[in-house]
C-alpha cells in the first residue's frame, strides 16, 4: 500500500512518503498535481478540513481536538467555513454569510486556507472513491502522540520546537533527516517552510502506521456532512 502525508505550503502542497517502496518527497504546485497524487496513493493523511457543517460554527471534531491538545495549542485548530460560505468570492461575503447563519464571522486564518479546503472538498465530491483513502488529520495531535501523549512545550515556530518535532520523526523513520535537509536545500522558504516539512512527515508517518494499526477518529463516531463526508480527525 502506497502511503502519503500532505501539508499545505506557500507554493501549493508538500507531499512526503516514508514507506520503503515509495519513499520520497514532492512539491505539488498545481491543483492537477494534487489530484494525480490522490489517485496514485492508497492511504493519504492530509492537514485540511474535510466535511463541513451547514449551520454549526464549530465542528465536533475540532472541539474535541482542542480539548485533547489543551489551552496552549487551541489556536492551532481553525474553524473551517460553513458550507454555505465556502464558495463566496470574497472574505467579506463569506464572513457575512457565516455571521447571518451562525452569528460568528470567519477568522482570517480560516479564510486563508479556504482555497485548499474547497479544492480537496471538490475532489472528494467528484470522486467518492477518494473518501476511502484521503483522511483529515492534524500534525499537532500526531506530535503529541509521538511525545508520549504529552504536549510539546515549545511551538513549532520556534527553533527548539521545530528541533523537538524533527527529533521525534527521526526516531521513527530513517528517511526523516535526509528528507528534511534535502527539501530545505531544494526549495526556497517562500515555497516550503521548515514547519511544513515536519508536519508533512508526521502525516506521512501516521499514514504508514495506519496500514497495520487501527485508525481512530475524533470523535469516535463521527457525523457526516450534507455531502456524506465524515467530519473527523484521524490518527493511530
Amino acid at each position: 500500500m502506497k502511503t502519503l502525508g500532505v501539508d499545505g505550503c506557500r507554493a501549493g502542497w508538500i507531499a512526503i512518503s516514508l514507506d520503503d517502496e515509495n519513499a520520497g518527497y514532492w512539491l505539488l504546485e498545481s491543483d492537477e498535481e494534487l489530484g494525480e497524487y490522490f489517485e496514485e496513493f492508497d492511504r493519504i493523511f492530509i492537514d485540511v478540513p474535510i466535511g463541513l457543517t451547514e449551520e454549526e460554527y464549530v465542528r465536533q471534531c475540532d472541539d474535541e481536538l482542542r480539548d485533547v491538545l489543551g489551552p496552549d495549542y487551541q489556536a492551532s485548530v481553525f474553524n473551517p467555513p460553513i458550507r454555505p460560505a465556502l464558495c463566496a468570492p470574497t472574505y467579506a461575503e463569506a464572513s457575512m454569510t457565516s455571521y447571518e447563519i451562525t452569528g460568528k464571522k470567519i477568522s482570517t486564518q480560516a479564510w486563508n486556507i479556504t482555497p485548499n479546503i474547497k479544492l480537496v472538498d471538490q475532489y472528494l465530491q467528484d470522486n467518492e472513491e477518494l473518501r476511502d483513502k484521503v483522511f483529515e488529520s492534524h500534525p499537532e495531535l500526531l506530535f503529541r502522540i509521538l511525545n508520549g501523549n504529552n504536549s510539546i512545550l515549545q511551538k513549532k515556530a520556534t527553533k527548539k520546537g521545530l528541533r523537538h518535532r524533527l527529533k521525534l520523526i527521526k526516531e521513527q523513520s530513517k528517511y526523516a533527516d535526509d528528507f528534511f535537509r534535502d527539501i530545505k536545500e531544494e526549495y526556497r522558504r517562500n515555497q516550503v517552510d521548515e514547519d511544513d516539512i515536519v508536519d508533512a512527515m508526521a502525516l506521512a508517518l501516521f499514514a504508514l502506521r495506519s496500514v497495520d494499526q487501527e485508525m481512530k477518529t475524533l470523535p469516535e463516531d463521527p457525523p457526516t456532512d450534507s455531502t456524506g463526508q465524515k467530519m473527523a480527525i484521524h490518527y493511530v
